[in-house]
C-alpha cells in the first residue's frame, strides 16, 4: 500500500487537493504499478509560522 504524506503551507482549496491527489495517484499507478485503490494520500497543512527556510520563518512576526 503506497502511503504518501504531503506537507505544505495551508491555504489550498479542497478542489486543488483533489486535483493533486488524482495526479499523484495516477503517477503512482503508472510508474510504480500500484493498484489505484491501494494508494493513500494524506495532506498535512502547516501554518506558515511553523515553517522556516534558511533560518528564517516564512511568516515573520511584526
Amino acid at each position: 500500500m503506497p502511503y504518501i504524506k504531503i506537507e505544505m503551507n495551508e491555504g489550498r482549496t479542497p478542489e486543488q487537493k483533489a486535483a493533486l491527489a488524482r495526479a499523484i495517484t495516477d503517477a503512482v499507478v503508472e510508474h510504480a504499478g500500484a493498484k489505484r485503490e491501494s494508494v493513500w494520500i494524506v495532506f498535512d497543512d502547516v501554518a506558515r509560522q511553523n515553517w522556516a527556510v534558511a533560518g528564517e520563518l516564512l511568516d515573520k512576526p511584526a
